[in-house]
């Protein structure tokens, strides 16, 4: 006799949520989190060329940088979600592998998709708006006072995402993700 068929709840997939465990096709989630990532830095950056060159007023170019940069998060989380969870941060796939909702080789793979996503998204915002595809940035971005902001932006991230996970408000995700995006550009 064949295989016993599924019964449904072995088919029924849980909506993914930023974190959590998907059992899709590895190449789709890579695909996604490769899109989502490079789409998220086309946003970053392309909103920060097109902000300073619109605007001369730094405090106006910073609200037009978050103000796009986190519409498009909450609009590519909705996008890619169902399909790879939507990390496009390693520390969110970490912190995923970390609460056992995913593999170490799923791990390491997404963090390598959204390097390349990265590195994709900031050359094609570049050549957008006609600037070299590749350049080393003047500006010393190492100092302790701005470690210790990605550090906060990014734990904050991660509070704000398992927070409304594991309150059972995964649908808010999307817009509590770029809330917070939005505001920690101007308090980090």
């Amino acid at each position: 006799m064949g295989a016993k068929p599924p019964t449904a709840s072995e088919l029924s997939l849980e909506v993914e949520t930023g974190t959590g465990a998907l059992r899709l096709d590895l190449a789709r989630r890579l695909a996604a989190e490769a899109l989502g990532t490079g789409f998220l830095i086309v946003a970053v950056i392309g909103s920060g060329i097109m902000a300073s060159r619109l605007s001369t007023d730094v405090g106006l170019q910073l609200l037009e940088n978050a103000a796009a940069t986190a519409g498009a998060l909450i609009g590519l989380i909705l996008m890619f979600g169902a399909v790879s969870g939507a990390h496009f941060n390693p520390v969110v796939t970490i912190t995923d592998r970390l609460l056992g909702s995913t593999t170490t080789r799923d791990t390491v793979l997404y963090i390598v998709a959204q390097v390349v996503g990265g590195c994709a998204g900031a050359i094609v915002a570049n050549l957008m708006f006609e600037l070299p595809a590749v350049s080393l940035a003047t500006t010393d971005r190492s100092s302790p006072a701005l470690w210790l902001s990605e550090v906060v932006a990014t734990v904050g991230l991660v509070l704000v995402i398992q927070g409304c996970v594991r309150t059972g408000r995964a649908s808010a995700v999307p817009f509590a993700v770029g809330a917070w995006i939005g505001g920690a550009y101007w308090f980090t």
